[in-house]
């Protein structure tokens, strides 16, 4: 039975926006077994047939509830029945501590990345609902144009993140493609109701000890007033149409004032690699949101960082270092040196990482070191007790102390090897690729 036609023709049309006009040879479908995935499987599956595309289907059971593996196999069944492939992926990290949601969350994307195979594209059933309750939830927090902009129609995933959740090893970057956003949650159920396509209730979407739950009943409240989930939805779809061109702004003002490229270069100061410099009084100059938009996207490519900080944070932390002192803030050190402004990796927050050199595996999510001769190598932060070893490392770098005691280095046990920092030992592959891309091209790459 085909889809009744809106519904069908604007998933084809949100499928042609994220994806066309060619699309992929493999999609990958992110189902739960819930309402809302179960459609956009039904959905999903009648436009693979007009459209070309193999569809691979993917659950992940979070070992959370008991029903939760009769809901895996309920969406193995649904699959099957429309000629799909289905895998079941388990989790079983959760260790009791910190968030839940949080952390459920980023095993999901560390599995569903570990996973891919040949799909670079993974559809999420997101709903209209469900942007309007990032929003409410993003508000709460006080967040500014970036986090009020809610979810993206395509968001790109680091393939390191796969790795760094427990996920396997690093891969290459992935995008989660919402085809739903337009799409209300009781129109999903209607059409449910209407083809009679058997799907899950979880129970935790009634538990008000969740914050997005306790929004829920909000938004129905707030809908009496006419701030419905359409309305809060159009609202984060405009404010996303401002980020893209706020974006902009700050990319052209960062590479305006910016003093090395923080990928490095023959002619270049080694020690500023994976670093980000600015000029002061170029940077001072600039309306206060574009500054503060460049310095979110500077810790966040230093850092490997998925999120930006809190705006308070980060306000705090900007009228420090352009005052000319010294701040730390998500994992970086901000500093001033002779008219130039730095933001260096924290010495502190990598100081206990360690990864075998040659293994292919990030170290601190964005290093990828090569021994000379495949030496059996470890990667280390260069630390004061290498840099004590480098003793020409003055001459071959004018970047602070502080800044160059997080920079990756080979080491033999206690022995520094190598680290071209400070140009230190046999020259050895460095590439710095880090989740999200270069500063600053990152500023406008989502």
């Amino acid at each position: 039975m085909s889809a009744p036609p809106p519904l069908a023709q604007r998933f084809a049309e949100a499928m042609g926006q994220c994806l066309g006009p060619d699309f992929p040879d493999h999609i990958g479908l992110a189902v739960s077994g819930g309402g809302d995935s179960m459609a956009m499987l039904h959905l999903a599956a009648d436009w693979a047939r007009v459209w070309g595309p193999r569809l691979h289907v993917v659950t992940v059971d979070h070992g959370l509830r008991a029903e939760a593996a009769d809901e895996a196999r309920l969406v193995a069944a649904e699959a099957e029945a429309h000629g799909l492939r289905h895998t079941t992926l388990r989790w079983q990290g959760w260790d009791g501590q910190g968030n839940l949601q949080d952390a459920a969350r980023r095993a999901r994307l560390a599995l569903i990345g570990a996973w891919r195979g040949p799909v670079s594209h993974v559809l999420f059933a997101h709903t209209r609902d469900d942007q309007a309750e990032t929003l409410l939830m993003r508000l709460a927090r006080g967040s500014g144009v970036e986090g009020l902009s809610g979810m993206a129609p395509v968001q790109r995933v680091s393939g390191a993140l796969t790795h760094a959740s427990g996920g396997g090893p690093a891969s290459r970057d992935w995008h989660i493609v919402r085809p739903l956003l337009d799409a209300g949650r009781d129109e999903l159920r209607h059409y449910l109701k209407v083809l009679r396509i058997p799907h899950a209730d979880d129970p935790s979407n009634d538990d008000p000890a969740y914050d997005r739950v306790r929004l829920r009943a909000l938004l129905k409240a707030l809908g009496a007033e006419g701030l419905d989930a359409a309305r809060l939805s159009d609202t984060a779809r405009r404010l996303r149409r401002a980020r893209e061109a706020l974006g902009r702004r700050a990319l052209d003002a960062a590479e305006a004032c910016l003093l090395h490229h923080p990928d490095g270069g023959p002619a270049q100061d080694p020690g500023a690699r994976g670093s980000v410099l600015l000029d002061r009084d170029s940077f001072a100059g600039v309306e206060a949101d574009t500054r503060l938009r460049v310095l979110a996207a500077a810790l966040q490519f230093v850092a490997s960082a998925e999120y930006r900080p809190r705006e308070a944070a980060l306000e705090a932390a900007m009228d420090r270092w352009l005052a000319g002192g010294t701040a730390t803030l998500h994992g970086c050190t901000l500093m001033t040196r002779r008219g130039c402004l730095i933001v260096a990796r924290e010495h502190a927050a990598v100081a206990d990482l360690t990864e075998a050199a040659g293994s292919g595996r990030a170290w601190d999510a964005r290093w990828i070191l090569q021994p000379p001769d495949n030496a059996a190598l470890s990667v280390r932060a260069l630390g004061p007790e290498g840099l004590a070893q480098a003793k020409g490392w003055r001459e071959a770098t004018a970047m602070p102390r502080a800044a160059l005691l997080s920079q990756p280095a080979l080491w033999d046990g206690e022995r520094l090897v190598a680290c071209r920092a400070v140009g230190h030992g046999p020259d050895h592959r460095v590439a710095l690729d880090p989740p999200g891309g270069l500063f600053p091209a990152r500023l406008f790459s989502h």
